[in-house]
């Protein structure tokens, strides 16, 4: 059973740049697919990035496409979530989770992270 905790979250000014990572244990990540989502209050989990088990592709929404950045560090077991030019609408909580196939619904993915807080002040 893989366990996911995520770190990097916080305040930040419009504009600015945060690096999320989440960090795995009790079992590797270099045999799942990693994502990353987002869900603020009131609103359904939203996928934000994949990437596959080598980091050979990866793929956004539309909402992040340009200014995020995954990346993972497979010896590390440690995926990395760079956020740039950030909006207040960026502003949720932010979690990491594992798959075992390429997929950007949340209900297919089997390990979540508890999630950090990013809010972007305008």
């Amino acid at each position: 059973q893989v366990q996911l905790v995520e770190s990097g979250g916080g305040l930040v000014q419009a504009g600015g740049s945060l690096r999320l990572s989440c960090a795995a244990s009790g079992g590797t990540i270099s045999t799942y697919v990693m994502g990353w989502f987002r869900q603020a209050p009131g609103l359904e989990r939203e996928f934000m990035a994949y990437i596959t088990r080598t980091g050979t592709i990866t793929y956004y929404a539309d909402s992040v496409k340009g200014r995020f950045t995954i990346s993972r560090d497979n010896a590390k077991n440690t995926v990395y979530l760079q956020m740039n030019r950030l909006k207040p609408e960026d502003s949720a909580v932010h979690y990491c989770a594992a798959a075992s196939r390429i997929t950007t619904q949340s209900l297919l993915y089997d390990y979540w992270g508890q999630g950090t807080q990013v809010t972007v002040s305008s």
